[in-house]
């Protein structure tokens, strides 16, 4: 008997825990950001998988906005040296892009299996 397919919330959670997309038990990634073949559990091929650039893109853009409104506000508030500065914001900025990026890898990839995304593809049309 098959399993029912799972909830967009499923999905997502499953995505976030950096397990399997269909089954929610397997591991997703064999290292830290490497993709294992398939899942040990079910055997679903990971080979479709396609993350792209996205979550470094996503990662980018929230990380950026946190350390550039939170180093404004002190600049504004505190005025501090600009070694203060570093030794605040180098190691946000680093907490902040790599600590994430394995969890929204994993739940773009769950998304992407949810939805059945596949490359685009043009329509031909017949000329008029």
């Amino acid at each position: 008997m098959t399993e029912p397919l799972p909830t967009v919330t499923q999905s997502a959670v499953r995505g976030i825990a950096c397990r399997c997309p269909r089954c929610g038990k397997g591991r997703l990634y064999a290292g830290f950001l490497t993709l294992a073949p398939a899942c040990e559990n079910c055997g679903l091929d990971y080979a479709f998988i396609d993350a792209g650039d996205g979550p470094a893109v996503f990662i980018i853009m929230l990380a950026g906005a946190i350390v550039v409104a939170a180093a404004l506000i002190v600049e504004v508030k505190y005025q501090p040296p600009f070694w203060v500065h570093a030794a605040l914001w180098l190691p946000l900025i680093v907490v902040t892009t790599i600590l994430p990026l394995r969890s929204m890898k994993a739940l773009l990839i769950a998304l992407q299996f949810h939805h059945k995304a596949a490359e685009g593809q043009l329509i031909q049309r017949e000329p008029k």
